[in-house]
């Protein structure tokens, strides 16, 4: 599975979080430090796997949670126009 990141998204981190505004849609999304990492990871990859693989050695995680867990936050920020997943 592929992900990427959406055009028209301004981020600035606050604190150990990263709020993301779309000037466009109006729309505001608030990041945790774990959800700021993975939009930070998909700078340099677009693989899930990979992207997981990086969060399972910098978080203390059981691999199978963290893979449910980001799947489910990438499909959030799909519902809210932010990213695309390929799942080709």
């Amino acid at each position: 599975m592929m992900v990427r990141k959406l055009d028209g998204w301004l981020a600035a981190k606050v604190g150990g979080e990263l709020v993301m505004m779309n000037a466009q849609k109006g729309n505001y999304i608030g990041l945790s430090e774990v959800g700021a990492r993975v939009w930070e990871l998909m700078d340099s990859t677009q693989d899930f796997e990979a992207i997981c693989a990086e969060l399972d050695r910098e978080f203390d995680v059981v691999p199978e949670i963290c893979r449910a867990e980001v799947k489910a936050f990438l499909e959030d920020l799909v519902e809210h126009g932010a990213v695309a997943i390929d799942r080709a």
